[in-house]
């Protein structure tokens, strides 16, 4: 009954997404660990409330983005922050604040100030307001962000009714994923049985299929749908940018060789028996017994700190019950993506 309630013309018409509004919904706010918690902006906006109300941090910033989208190189944030990225479209952080306060009563907390996911979550927001007008390109992470870790999306999985209205109106939904089955798509098929179920049963036309890809192994395949429903490659040659089709064989062997290297000796160091698994474009590790987050956090950062002079780019994460590293990572994937569709960052 839900798969025919997901699968209904009228539920995709009327499908809506909703963000947190409530504490319940705030679930997305559980603190993540050390790698996912590096910023050097959310952590200056941190240190501004100790002499700042909330509000006024939210205003300044919205100004002093504003002015270093328009000028880099010399903008307040380049010399207050020297690690701050681009910004490719200005941020209505006020507005944003506002909605996130309505139940998270930011601007009513007298002793504890906002923290590191909290900051995230009103940038977000204040990012989903700037990009609607021109939004051409969705991408999502895949384990725990629209299913579970370690598993896949099911029938009754409510993102199916959200991406078929996006590609209905002719934005591009993309999934990058850490998994990579180099030369095998049913595997990719499998993590996305019910979304292309819901393609076929409601007999997509290529015209809206085609809005859909996924990029595995963090930027190694590009998959497409097919005229039969089903997932295929695109050629090498066809997305990948220069530098990628310039990585040898030999240059990847080195840093898969170097990176399992470096996860044999923090694995043995902190005391935990593991199994490796080893692909053409990755090598990861699982523990043979229960460990917790910040083990496999060491494990992970060990493995950054090992490879920092790699000639090739890399990704070493930790997955919640595994450590990988793969060669490249998801911002080159993303790059080479919006190349393919024609994309620009602020779309």
């Amino acid at each position: 009954m839900r798969w025919s309630m997901l699968l209904s013309r009228e539920v995709l018409e009327d499908a809506h997404v909703s963000r947190a509004s409530s504490v319940t919904d705030a679930h997305v706010l559980r603190r993540k660990g050390r790698l996912k918690e590096q910023d050097g902006l959310i952590e200056f906006i941190i240190s501004l409330h100790s002499t700042h109300s909330p509000i006024q941090v939210m205003e300044k910033m919205e100004r002093w983005i504003k002015e270093h989208s328009e000028d880099p190189m010399r903008s307040t944030l380049s010399r207050l922050i020297p690690s701050v990225g681009r910004f490719y479209t200005p941020l209505p952080l006020v507005r944003a604040f506002h909605e996130y306060d309505e139940f998270a009563s930011l601007s009513r907390r007298r002793y504890v100030p906002p923290n590191f996911a909290e900051i995230r979550h009103v940038i977000n927001i204040a990012q989903v307001h700037a990009i609607a007008e021109k939004l051409a390109l969705v991408t999502f992470d895949a384990d725990g962000t629209i299913y579970s870790d370690g598993h896949h999306i099911e029938r009754d999985n409510k993102m199916i009714a959200h991406i078929i209205k996006l590609m209905q109106r002719g934005i591009h939904v993309a999934i990058l994923t850490a998994a990579g089955y180099p030369g095998d798509p049913t595997k990719f098929e499998d993590r996305f049985s019910g979304l292309l179920s819901a393609f076929e049963e409601l007999e997509l036309a290529s015209r809206v299929t085609r809005y859909f890809q996924v990029m595995g192994g963090e930027c190694n395949y590009l998959l497409r749908v097919n005229n039969k429903y089903r997932l295929e490659f695109v050629p090498d040659d066809m997305w990948k940018s220069k530098d990628m089709l310039e990585w040898s064989e030999e240059g990847i062997e080195e840093l898969l060789d170097e990176a399992q290297g470096a996860l044999q000796s923090a694995s043995a160091r902190l005391n935990l028996p593991v199994h490796f698994v080893r692909k053409p474009r990755a090598v990861g590790v699982i523990p043979k017994v229960s460990t917790i987050y910040e083990v496999l956090e060491e494990m992970a950062l060990t493995v950054q700190v090992h490879l920092v002079e790699s000639k090739l780019p890399f990704c070493a994460f930790n997955g919640g019950s595994d450590v990988f590293v793969d060669v490249g990572n998801k911002s080159i994937g993303l790059g080479a993506l919006m190349k393919y569709l024609g994309k620009k960052p602020y779309e």
